[in-house]
Protein backbone atom coordinates (compact mmCIF):
# COMPACT_ATOMS: atom_id res chain seq x y z
CA UNK A 1 0.00 0.00 0.00
CA UNK A 2 1.03 3.94 -0.84
CA UNK A 3 1.05 3.77 3.00
CA UNK A 4 3.96 1.97 3.55
CA UNK A 5 6.27 3.93 0.97
CA UNK A 6 7.72 5.59 3.51
CA UNK A 7 9.54 2.22 5.33
CA UNK A 8 12.19 1.37 3.15
CA UNK A 9 12.66 -1.84 1.88
CA UNK A 10 15.93 -2.64 4.72
CA UNK A 11 13.62 -1.65 7.36
CA UNK A 12 15.49 2.04 7.88
CA UNK A 13 13.06 4.96 8.35
CA UNK A 14 13.76 7.50 5.63
CA UNK A 15 12.37 10.82 7.55
CA UNK A 16 14.34 10.37 10.62
CA UNK A 17 12.86 11.33 14.04
CA UNK A 18 15.94 14.20 14.36
CA UNK A 19 14.20 15.82 11.46
CA UNK A 20 10.48 16.22 12.59
CA UNK A 21 9.52 19.32 13.53
CA UNK A 22 7.59 20.86 16.45
CA UNK A 23 4.16 19.53 14.66
CA UNK A 24 0.94 20.90 15.04
CA UNK A 25 -2.30 19.04 16.50
CA UNK A 26 -4.36 18.90 13.26
CA UNK A 27 -7.00 17.37 15.18
CA UNK A 28 -9.11 20.51 14.77
CA UNK A 29 -8.52 21.41 11.26
CA UNK A 30 -9.48 17.77 9.64
CA UNK A 31 -8.76 17.89 5.70
CA UNK A 32 -11.96 19.01 4.05
CA UNK A 33 -14.33 16.89 2.18
CA UNK A 34 -16.42 18.25 -0.86
CA UNK A 35 -19.39 18.57 1.55
CA UNK A 36 -17.00 21.47 3.38
CA UNK A 37 -16.50 23.15 0.25
CA UNK A 38 -20.27 24.36 0.37
CA UNK A 39 -19.95 26.11 3.83
CA UNK A 40 -16.67 27.68 3.59
CA UNK A 41 -16.87 31.23 4.41
CA UNK A 42 -13.51 32.75 3.87
CA UNK A 43 -13.15 34.66 1.05
CA UNK A 44 -16.71 34.20 -0.74
CA UNK A 45 -16.61 36.50 -3.83
CA UNK A 46 -19.14 39.56 -4.66
CA UNK A 47 -21.98 38.01 -6.62
CA UNK A 48 -21.96 39.90 -10.54
CA UNK A 49 -23.92 42.89 -9.11
CA UNK A 50 -21.13 43.72 -6.66
CA UNK A 51 -18.31 45.95 -7.37
CA UNK A 52 -15.12 44.27 -6.43
CA UNK A 53 -13.14 46.34 -3.77
CA UNK A 54 -9.33 46.71 -4.99
CA UNK A 55 -6.94 46.64 -2.72
CA UNK A 56 -4.05 47.26 -4.10
CA UNK A 57 -1.21 49.50 -4.11
CA UNK A 58 -0.41 49.90 -7.90
CA UNK A 59 -1.66 49.34 -11.08
CA UNK A 60 0.55 48.24 -14.37
CA UNK A 61 -1.82 47.99 -17.59
CA UNK A 62 0.19 48.51 -20.24
CA UNK A 63 -0.40 44.79 -21.45
CA UNK A 64 -2.87 44.10 -24.57
CA UNK A 65 -4.15 41.20 -23.81
CA UNK A 66 -3.48 38.31 -20.83
CA UNK A 67 -1.08 38.17 -18.71
CA UNK A 68 0.65 35.18 -18.71
CA UNK A 69 4.17 35.24 -15.99
CA UNK A 70 5.31 37.84 -13.88
CA UNK A 71 8.75 38.07 -11.52
CA UNK A 72 9.91 40.44 -9.19
CA UNK A 73 13.41 42.08 -8.91
CA UNK A 74 15.88 39.90 -5.99
CA UNK A 75 15.84 43.05 -4.21
CA UNK A 76 14.85 46.46 -6.41
CA UNK A 77 11.14 47.69 -6.60
CA UNK A 78 11.16 46.07 -10.15
CA UNK A 79 8.65 43.74 -12.11
CA UNK A 80 9.44 41.76 -15.40
CA UNK A 81 6.00 40.73 -16.70
CA UNK A 82 5.08 38.88 -20.10
CA UNK A 83 1.99 38.41 -22.21
CA UNK A 84 -0.36 37.51 -24.80
CA UNK A 85 0.78 40.63 -26.66
CA UNK A 86 3.89 38.84 -27.75
CA UNK A 87 5.76 41.25 -25.27
CA UNK A 88 7.72 41.64 -21.55
CA UNK A 89 7.91 45.03 -19.69
CA UNK A 90 10.19 45.64 -17.20
CA UNK A 91 8.33 48.06 -14.69
CA UNK A 92 8.79 50.26 -11.58
CA UNK A 93 6.20 48.38 -8.96
CA UNK A 94 5.98 51.65 -6.52
CA UNK A 95 4.54 53.88 -10.22
CA UNK A 96 4.16 51.51 -12.51
CA UNK A 97 6.41 53.05 -14.82
CA UNK A 98 7.89 51.51 -17.98
CA UNK A 99 12.13 50.97 -17.36
CA UNK A 100 12.08 48.64 -20.34
CA UNK A 101 9.79 47.14 -23.40
CA UNK A 102 11.05 43.46 -23.62
CA UNK A 103 10.22 43.30 -27.14
CA UNK A 104 11.74 40.75 -30.12
CA UNK A 105 8.83 37.51 -29.38
CA UNK A 106 7.28 36.78 -32.28
CA UNK A 107 4.24 34.76 -29.98
CA UNK A 108 3.16 35.38 -26.69
CA UNK A 109 5.46 35.91 -23.68
CA UNK A 110 4.98 32.65 -21.09
CA UNK A 111 7.51 33.17 -18.95
CA UNK A 112 10.04 36.07 -17.33
CA UNK A 113 12.83 35.80 -14.69
CA UNK A 114 15.76 37.19 -13.22
CA UNK A 115 18.68 36.08 -12.93
CA UNK A 116 20.08 35.27 -9.01
CA UNK A 117 21.84 38.38 -8.35
CA UNK A 118 19.55 40.80 -10.51
CA UNK A 119 21.78 41.91 -13.45
CA UNK A 120 20.26 39.42 -16.12
CA UNK A 121 16.34 39.04 -17.02
CA UNK A 122 15.30 36.20 -19.26
CA UNK A 123 11.74 36.10 -21.33
CA UNK A 124 10.68 33.15 -22.99
CA UNK A 125 8.61 32.47 -25.59
CA UNK A 126 5.81 30.42 -27.35
CA UNK A 127 7.62 31.46 -30.25
CA UNK A 128 10.48 28.77 -28.78
CA UNK A 129 12.74 32.58 -28.07
CA UNK A 130 14.83 33.46 -24.55
CA UNK A 131 15.74 36.81 -25.06
CA UNK A 132 18.21 37.88 -21.99
CA UNK A 133 18.74 41.53 -21.12
CA UNK A 134 21.20 42.78 -18.67
CA UNK A 135 21.74 46.10 -16.74
CA UNK A 136 23.91 48.36 -17.75
CA UNK A 137 26.49 50.50 -14.81
CA UNK A 138 26.53 50.13 -11.17
CA UNK A 139 24.76 53.45 -10.22
CA UNK A 140 20.77 52.13 -10.50
CA UNK A 141 18.68 49.60 -12.45
CA UNK A 142 16.58 52.00 -14.75
CA UNK A 143 18.97 51.17 -17.63
CA UNK A 144 18.82 47.86 -19.83
CA UNK A 145 20.49 46.58 -22.76
CA UNK A 146 19.37 43.56 -24.53
CA UNK A 147 22.20 41.03 -24.64
CA UNK A 148 21.57 37.93 -26.68
CA UNK A 149 18.87 35.43 -28.16
CA UNK A 150 18.98 31.93 -27.36
CA UNK A 151 17.22 29.31 -29.61
CA UNK A 152 17.02 25.95 -29.80
CA UNK A 153 13.41 24.71 -27.56
CA UNK A 154 10.38 24.72 -30.00
CA UNK A 155 7.71 26.86 -27.50
CA UNK A 156 9.29 27.67 -24.05
CA UNK A 157 7.40 26.89 -20.76
CA UNK A 158 9.39 27.65 -18.19
CA UNK A 159 12.38 29.60 -17.25
CA UNK A 160 14.75 29.07 -14.16
CA UNK A 161 18.36 30.29 -13.13
CA UNK A 162 21.01 28.94 -11.11
CA UNK A 163 20.56 29.55 -7.74
CA UNK A 164 24.15 31.15 -7.64
CA UNK A 165 24.75 31.39 -11.21
CA UNK A 166 24.34 33.07 -14.76
CA UNK A 167 22.87 29.41 -16.27
CA UNK A 168 19.74 29.13 -17.53
CA UNK A 169 17.55 26.39 -17.71
CA UNK A 170 14.48 25.93 -20.00
CA UNK A 171 11.87 22.99 -20.45
CA UNK A 172 9.78 23.35 -24.13
CA UNK A 173 7.04 21.56 -25.15
CA UNK A 174 9.35 19.21 -27.52
CA UNK A 175 10.13 17.27 -25.24
CA UNK A 176 13.66 18.41 -24.60
CA UNK A 177 15.48 20.61 -21.74
CA UNK A 178 17.91 23.43 -22.20
CA UNK A 179 20.75 24.69 -20.16
CA UNK A 180 22.72 27.66 -21.25
CA UNK A 181 25.82 29.93 -20.22
CA UNK A 182 25.46 33.40 -20.17
CA UNK A 183 26.72 36.02 -21.16
CA UNK A 184 28.09 33.75 -23.75
CA UNK A 185 24.73 32.40 -24.68
CA UNK A 186 26.67 29.00 -25.35
CA UNK A 187 24.76 25.64 -24.74
CA UNK A 188 26.27 23.96 -22.36
CA UNK A 189 23.53 20.80 -21.99
CA UNK A 190 20.00 19.74 -24.10
CA UNK A 191 18.53 17.10 -21.81
CA UNK A 192 16.69 14.73 -23.94
CA UNK A 193 14.85 11.37 -22.74
CA UNK A 194 11.21 12.95 -21.39
CA UNK A 195 8.17 11.72 -24.28
CA UNK A 196 5.98 14.73 -23.05
CA UNK A 197 5.91 18.35 -23.08
CA UNK A 198 8.50 19.30 -20.15
CA UNK A 199 5.75 21.44 -18.08
CA UNK A 200 8.28 21.61 -15.10
CA UNK A 201 11.55 21.87 -14.04
CA UNK A 202 14.16 23.17 -11.05
CA UNK A 203 17.62 23.31 -10.11
CA UNK A 204 18.04 21.69 -6.63
CA UNK A 205 18.70 24.79 -4.04
CA UNK A 206 22.33 23.37 -3.88
CA UNK A 207 23.02 24.14 -7.66
CA UNK A 208 24.38 20.72 -8.33
CA UNK A 209 21.47 18.78 -9.96
CA UNK A 210 18.12 19.68 -12.06
CA UNK A 211 15.25 17.87 -11.65
CA UNK A 212 12.31 17.69 -14.80
CA UNK A 213 9.22 16.26 -15.15
CA UNK A 214 7.03 16.06 -18.23
CA UNK A 215 2.93 15.48 -19.58
CA UNK A 216 3.55 11.89 -19.93
CA UNK A 217 4.49 11.35 -15.83
CA UNK A 218 7.93 11.03 -16.19
CA UNK A 219 10.54 12.47 -13.56
CA UNK A 220 14.10 12.79 -14.49
CA UNK A 221 17.00 13.73 -11.68
CA UNK A 222 19.86 15.19 -13.89
CA UNK A 223 23.94 15.94 -13.19
CA UNK A 224 24.26 19.14 -15.40
CA UNK A 225 27.84 17.79 -16.89
CA UNK A 226 25.86 14.76 -18.15
CA UNK A 227 22.93 14.39 -20.77
CA UNK A 228 22.38 11.36 -19.26
CA UNK A 229 20.09 11.29 -16.56
CA UNK A 230 21.12 9.98 -12.82
CA UNK A 231 17.81 8.14 -12.32
CA UNK A 232 14.30 8.60 -13.69
CA UNK A 233 10.81 7.46 -12.63
CA UNK A 234 8.24 6.75 -14.88
CA UNK A 235 4.22 5.67 -14.91
CA UNK A 236 5.46 1.98 -15.19
CA UNK A 237 6.13 2.15 -11.54
CA UNK A 238 2.91 1.83 -10.09
CA UNK A 239 3.79 3.95 -6.85
CA UNK A 240 4.75 6.55 -9.04
CA UNK A 241 1.48 6.69 -11.57
CA UNK A 242 0.73 10.32 -11.36
CA UNK A 243 -1.09 10.44 -15.06
CA UNK A 244 0.43 14.25 -16.40
CA UNK A 245 3.01 15.97 -13.76
CA UNK A 246 2.06 19.51 -13.59
CA UNK A 247 3.91 20.67 -11.01
CA UNK A 248 6.87 19.96 -8.87
CA UNK A 249 8.97 21.61 -6.07
CA UNK A 250 12.28 20.12 -4.25
CA UNK A 251 12.81 20.96 -0.37
CA UNK A 252 16.08 23.28 1.15
CA UNK A 253 18.46 20.37 1.58
CA UNK A 254 17.86 19.13 -1.86
CA UNK A 255 16.78 15.55 -0.66
CA UNK A 256 13.15 15.59 -1.59
CA UNK A 257 11.19 16.58 -4.68
CA UNK A 258 7.52 16.59 -4.46
CA UNK A 259 5.81 16.56 -7.51
CA UNK A 260 1.97 16.83 -8.27
CA UNK A 261 -0.15 15.46 -11.06
CA UNK A 262 -3.82 15.42 -13.35
CA UNK A 263 -5.14 13.34 -11.25
CA UNK A 264 -4.38 15.38 -7.86
CA UNK A 265 -2.26 12.58 -6.54
CA UNK A 266 1.48 14.12 -5.09
CA UNK A 267 4.20 11.52 -4.58
CA UNK A 268 7.70 12.62 -2.21
CA UNK A 269 10.39 11.40 -4.26
CA UNK A 270 14.00 11.00 -2.48
CA UNK A 271 16.91 11.97 -4.98
CA UNK A 272 19.31 10.02 -3.23
CA UNK A 273 17.80 7.27 -3.85
CA UNK A 274 15.66 7.59 -6.73
CA UNK A 275 12.12 6.09 -5.81
CA UNK A 276 9.14 7.16 -4.00
CA UNK A 277 8.88 7.62 -0.32
CA UNK A 278 5.50 8.76 0.33
CA UNK A 279 1.81 10.12 -1.20
CA UNK A 280 -0.37 12.77 0.16
CA UNK A 281 -3.45 12.83 -0.29
CA UNK A 282 -5.77 15.64 0.00
CA UNK A 283 -6.69 16.92 -3.09
CA UNK A 284 -9.87 16.40 -5.08
CA UNK A 285 -9.36 12.58 -7.62
CA UNK A 286 -9.00 14.16 -10.79
CA UNK A 287 -8.19 17.85 -9.90
CA UNK A 288 -4.77 18.81 -11.04
CA UNK A 289 -2.14 20.06 -8.67
CA UNK A 290 -1.26 23.16 -10.31
CA UNK A 291 1.68 24.33 -7.79
CA UNK A 292 3.99 22.99 -5.14
CA UNK A 293 6.09 24.73 -2.85
CA UNK A 294 8.29 24.11 -0.35
CA UNK A 295 8.08 26.44 3.12
CA UNK A 296 11.54 26.69 5.06
CA UNK A 297 9.31 26.88 8.19
CA UNK A 298 11.13 28.98 11.38
CA UNK A 299 13.53 30.08 8.69
CA UNK A 300 15.62 26.97 9.12
CA UNK A 301 17.05 25.04 5.84
CA UNK A 302 17.42 21.34 7.90
CA UNK A 303 14.93 18.82 7.97
CA UNK A 304 12.28 18.07 5.81
CA UNK A 305 9.83 20.88 6.21
CA UNK A 306 6.76 21.92 5.23
CA UNK A 307 5.00 21.98 1.82
CA UNK A 308 2.27 23.38 0.05
CA UNK A 309 0.18 22.10 -2.96
CA UNK A 310 -2.20 24.01 -5.11
CA UNK A 311 -4.48 22.39 -7.14
CA UNK A 312 -7.84 23.05 -9.36
CA UNK A 313 -9.98 21.68 -6.39
CA UNK A 314 -9.48 25.30 -4.74
CA UNK A 315 -7.73 23.90 -2.12
CA UNK A 316 -4.15 24.70 -1.01
CA UNK A 317 -3.00 22.03 0.88
CA UNK A 318 -0.39 22.31 3.83
CA UNK A 319 2.03 19.13 4.56
CA UNK A 320 4.52 18.22 7.30
CA UNK A 321 6.81 15.60 5.22
CA UNK A 322 8.10 14.32 7.71
CA UNK A 323 5.59 12.80 8.96
CA UNK A 324 3.74 13.17 6.01
CA UNK A 325 0.32 14.14 7.35
CA UNK A 326 -1.90 17.07 6.32
CA UNK A 327 -1.12 20.01 8.32
CA UNK A 328 -4.46 22.63 7.23
CA UNK A 329 -6.57 22.91 4.07
CA UNK A 330 -6.59 26.71 2.52
CA UNK A 331 -9.78 27.52 0.15
CA UNK A 332 -10.28 29.25 -2.81
CA UNK A 333 -13.25 29.34 -4.91
CA UNK A 334 -11.84 28.90 -7.49
CA UNK A 335 -8.42 26.71 -9.48
CA UNK A 336 -5.31 27.82 -7.04
CA UNK A 337 -2.61 28.99 -9.62
CA UNK A 338 0.43 29.99 -7.47
CA UNK A 339 1.53 29.75 -4.27
CA UNK A 340 4.49 31.21 -2.52
CA UNK A 341 7.06 30.98 0.44
CA UNK A 342 7.88 34.26 2.20
CA UNK A 343 11.54 34.42 3.02
CA UNK A 344 12.66 34.74 6.75
CA UNK A 345 11.62 36.13 9.23
CA UNK A 346 8.08 36.00 8.07
CA UNK A 347 8.54 32.19 6.50
CA UNK A 348 5.00 31.45 8.32
CA UNK A 349 3.23 33.49 6.04
CA UNK A 350 2.11 32.10 2.53
CA UNK A 351 0.59 33.65 -0.88
CA UNK A 352 -1.87 31.96 -2.65
CA UNK A 353 -2.98 33.02 -6.41
CA UNK A 354 -6.37 31.96 -8.08
CA UNK A 355 -8.68 32.20 -10.96
CA UNK A 356 -11.40 33.16 -8.24
CA UNK A 357 -9.49 36.45 -9.51
CA UNK A 358 -8.18 37.21 -5.57
CA UNK A 359 -4.96 36.21 -3.96
CA UNK A 360 -4.89 35.57 -0.48
CA UNK A 361 -2.00 35.98 2.80
CA UNK A 362 -2.36 33.57 5.31
CA UNK A 363 -0.64 32.44 8.57
CA UNK A 364 0.29 28.65 8.20
CA UNK A 365 1.05 28.57 11.93
CA UNK A 366 -2.86 28.49 12.43
CA UNK A 367 -4.24 28.01 8.63
CA UNK A 368 -6.11 31.58 9.42
CA UNK A 369 -6.13 34.25 6.61
CA UNK A 370 -4.35 37.12 6.88
CA UNK A 371 -5.06 39.49 4.20
CA UNK A 372 -7.42 39.23 1.24
CA UNK A 373 -6.30 40.66 -1.94
CA UNK A 374 -8.40 42.23 -4.40
CA UNK A 375 -9.06 44.39 -8.07
CA UNK A 376 -8.45 41.63 -10.37
CA UNK A 377 -11.72 41.12 -13.05
CA UNK A 378 -10.33 37.69 -13.93
CA UNK A 379 -8.39 34.88 -13.26
CA UNK A 380 -5.20 35.66 -11.50
CA UNK A 381 -2.45 33.57 -13.68
CA UNK A 382 1.03 34.24 -11.90
CA UNK A 383 1.90 35.92 -8.98
CA UNK A 384 5.87 37.02 -7.23
CA UNK A 385 6.72 38.35 -4.13
CA UNK A 386 9.24 40.92 -3.73
CA UNK A 387 10.89 43.38 -1.65
CA UNK A 388 11.62 40.41 0.98
CA UNK A 389 8.05 39.17 0.72
CA UNK A 390 6.41 42.75 1.51
CA UNK A 391 4.82 42.71 -1.46
CA UNK A 392 2.98 40.26 -4.10
CA UNK A 393 2.94 41.39 -7.65
CA UNK A 394 -0.32 39.29 -9.66
CA UNK A 395 -0.45 38.75 -13.46
CA UNK A 396 -3.92 38.50 -14.53
CA UNK A 397 -6.55 37.44 -17.37
CA UNK A 398 -7.82 40.70 -17.41
CA UNK A 399 -4.36 42.53 -19.13
CA UNK A 400 -3.11 43.96 -15.77
CA UNK A 401 -0.51 43.28 -13.37
CA UNK A 402 -1.48 44.30 -9.31
CA UNK A 403 0.97 45.43 -6.71
CA UNK A 404 -0.21 44.28 -3.26
CA UNK A 405 1.24 44.57 0.45
CA UNK A 406 1.32 41.44 1.86
CA UNK A 407 1.51 43.47 5.54
CA UNK A 408 -1.12 43.73 8.16
CA UNK A 409 -3.03 46.53 7.91
CA UNK A 410 -2.88 48.17 11.21
CA UNK A 411 -6.71 47.54 11.98
CA UNK A 412 -5.93 44.32 12.00
CA UNK A 413 -2.74 43.46 14.41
Amino acid sequence: MEDDYIQEDDGEIFIEQDDVYAEVPDDDNPPMDEDDEATDEVGNLPTDGDEIKDNSLQHFSEHKGSVFAVSCHPTEPLAASGGEDDLGYLWDITDGEVIVKLTGHTDSVSSTAFSSDGELIATGGMDGKVRIWRRVGKENYRTWEFLTELQGPDEVMWLRWHPKGSILLAGSNDTTVWLWQLPSGNTMQVFAGHTGPVQCGEFTPDGKRIVTACADGTLMYWDPRSSNPIFKLTPQDPRFELDGITSLAINPSSTLAVVGGTTGSVRVVSLSKGEVVGALRGHAEGESVEAVQFIDFAGTSGGHGIVMTGGTDGKACIWDVSTMRLRATLKHQDAVTTVLAHPAPKSHLVVTASADKTLKTWDIRTGTLVKEHTGHLEPVLSASLGLQGSVVVSAGDDHVCLVFTTEVDEEQT
